[in-house]
């Protein structure tokens, strides 16, 4: 944990208030950086995106659409779409769901998503490269208090998927199956990672189509 200075370190968690933290993250400095706050900590993340975690960014996000295709779910997908409990606490996932029903709750406009005024999504997920420890650990507990309903880790450098799915008032909990995409088992996404190493999108999207229509 370190004192916010007049030189921002970014990439850790910094003690700051939430007028400091607002002015950091509309500063056109940081314009391609992802937001965090939570706890009167603030997290700055300024690390490049990899190739890799690029890769796996587009994999998860088109298997997720093209589950819910295949199986009718509705859904709505969001990119690096920030959320915020005014004064509180702001996230900022690499992808986030509404699902089923809630899919009509996905917020439109330019801004911010002010919690106060409209419902978290119900997948949050974490394209982790040098970022795992925290994606796992703080962001964990950050997710867990914007009521999500599930999380997702994916660990880039070794095609591992960690999903948790949230209890209200109880912290998180351990799954291999998600409860909010019905009969999707997680280790069907960590072979499609898998095979991504070698195969290109179109390859492993003919996979999945065929995985997902058995399911």
């Amino acid at each position: 944990m370190t004192t916010l200075q007049t030189k921002l370190a970014t990439d850790t968690w910094v003690v700051a208030t939430w007028d400091e933290f607002i002015q950091i993250s509309e500063d056109p400095a940081y314009q391609k950086a992802k937001c965090y706050y939570h706890n009167g900590q603030m997290r700055i993340e300024t690390a490049p995106i990899s190739p890799d975690r690029a890769s796996n960014h587009a994999l998860i996000l088109f298997a997720i659409i093209l589950c819910c295709t295949i199986k009718g779910i509705p859904a709505n997908g969001l990119v690096r779409c920030s959320y915020r409990k005014p004064g509180v606490r702001e996230a900022q996932p690499d992808i986030s769901y509404y699902i089923g029903e809630r899919s009509q709750l996905a917020p439109t406009g330019s801004a911010v998503v002010n919690l106060d005024n409209v419902s978290p999504p119900d997948l949050a997920i974490e394209i982790a490269d040098t970022s795992l420890a925290d994606d796992l650990g703080s962001k964990r507990l950050l997710y867990e208090e914007l009521e999500v309903a599930e999380y997702w880790v994916a660990d880039v450098q070794n095609a591992q998927i960690i999903a948790f799915a949230i209890i209200a008032n109880n912290g998180s909990r351990r799954i291999t199956q998600s409860e909010i995409l019905p009969g999707l088992p997680i280790s069907l996404l960590e072979e499609a990672l898998r095979r991504s190493r070698n195969d290109n999108l179109s390859q492993v999207g003919t996979w999945l189509l065929a995985q997902f229509q058995q399911l």
